[in-house]
């Protein structure tokens, strides 16, 4: 029998639910805000093929990628403990320097260190081993983490060059149009939350998982186990989109925003799900048509160029519910 778990118990998993949130999309911007200050901060870094700039970025990614497991592990094991895992992450701070992110990066795993040290305690005195098993191997990783940010702590200071002036050419990028395109990315964070939460929730329910006829036996799938499938390639795309989106607003030299918006729905069995999942992607497919419209109104190509192409997804996406709709 699966341990008894009480809300206090489920409150302390989802506690680092909303961290993983947090840190995953933290160390996410930051990965794309990255080659804005390699750009900006030292010229000299034009000269060089390799920098520390490239390499930090480049553990950023892998790490925020590494974070989105730990929390559909953790999300995981709060439904199958019949709970209901959280959509809203914990504050998420980007910082405006490489030393600056070290030492945002390091105060996030230090809080995370001390959280996961109470849920294993916590863990051990119900008898829970595998919620204790895992989050022994999650605080396992976040030490890693702890002591990788270390290293880039005690840098120098970045010289301030002062910011780049503006031009007829940038003006185009005004406040009300980097505001659609933070609209976009925090749409984009939204849609990787809502799936991942969905698709961890369609693996722990047992509801979910139960077989109702002699096909779903024999072949091993149900509806809910072709829809999580479907959900895990759905949210992997949604963070690639994150990904470019925020690389575009930093690449104009404006600020991304990170935020979740609108709120994630989970919804109680797939069929909700589907219609969920559905009008997410409507809403986005709306929201990117007025920001391609503006971008050609504008003459920001690459911008229109970059949304086309992720329309494209989210309409696959939106066909791929439509066809599930009961």
């Amino acid at each position: 029998m699966i341990v008894k778990a009480t809300n206090e118990y489920l409150a302390l998993l989802n506690s680092a639910a909303a961290r993983e949130i947090q840190v995953s999309a933290q160390y996410m911007l930051q990965h794309t805000k990255m080659e804005k200050l390699r750009r900006k901060v030292i010229k000299e870094n034009y000269l060089l093929e390799d920098t520390t700039y490239d390499e930090f970025g480049e553990i950023l990614k892998d790490l925020a990628k590494e974070e989105m497991k730990h929390l559909a592990q953790i999300m995981a094991r709060i439904y199958l403990l019949g709970g209901e895992a959280t959509t809203k992450p914990d504050r998420v701070i980007i910082g405006n320097s490489l030393r600056e992110f070290a030492e945002l990066d390091v105060k996030a795993e230090e809080e995370a260190l001390e959280l996961y040290r109470i849920i294993i305690e916590a863990a051990k005195d119900i008898g829970d081993l595998e919620t204790w098993v895992l989050f022994t191997k999650i605080y396992s990783d976040e030490e890693k983490h702890f002591l990788k940010f270390q290293d880039y702590v005690e840098m120098e200071s970045e010289p301030d060059l002062g910011g780049t002036p503006d031009s007829e050419w940038r003006s185009i990028f005004g406040e009300e149009y980097v505001t659609l395109l933070n609209k976009a990315l925090a749409s984009e964070i939204s849609a990787v939350v809502q799936y991942t939460n969905q698709h961890e929730k369609a693996e722990g329910l047992e509801r979910m998982r139960r077989k109702k006829n002699a096909l779903e036996v024999v072949t091993g799938k149900n509806k809910a186990s072709v829809v999580s499938g479907i959900l895990k390639e759905t949210f992997l795309q949604e963070m690639e989109h994150m990904e470019k989106i925020s690389d575009r607003i930093y690449e104009i030299d404006r600020e991304s925003i990170a935020t979740v918006d609108p709120l994630p729905e989970i919804g109680n069995s797939v069929d909700e799900f589907i219609k969920l999942d559905r009008e997410a992607e409507n809403y986005a497919i709306v929201l990117y048509r007025k920001i391609i419209a503006e971008a050609t109104r504008l003459g920001d190509i690459k911008t229109r160029k970059l949304f086309e192409d992720i329309i494209q997804d989210e309409e696959s996406h939106y066909w791929a519910f439509d066809d599930f709709l009961p």
